[in-house]
């Protein structure tokens, strides 16, 4: 298994926010189902770890916390309206 650090950690998040975003399968379940409180959830956590750790991210954690972010509530929002 890999080492946790900052980026595999928020990439875990990730994950689990795509998953809830049924744009990836559960791989508990092995199906693809949209739950948006639950992606909402965690798109608020990573957008907490951001905000809590502004200044102590090198470059590349924030590059990829922002971005992983902008691109989740874009999804967020694609899913909200039923596309």
């Amino acid at each position: 298994m890999p080492a946790i650090n900052f980026s595999t950690f928020i990439l875990s998040l990730n994950s689990a926010a795509l998953v809830h975003l049924g744009v990836e399968t559960d791989p508990t379940t092995g199906t693809r189902a949209v739950n948006l409180t639950m992606a909402k959830q965690t798109i608020d956590i990573l957008a907490m770890m951001e905000e809590k750790t502004k200044g102590n991210l090198t470059e590349d954690e924030k590059r990829l916390v922002t971005h992983l972010i902008y691109e989740l509530r874009l999804l967020y929002v694609k899913q909200a309206k039923g596309n």
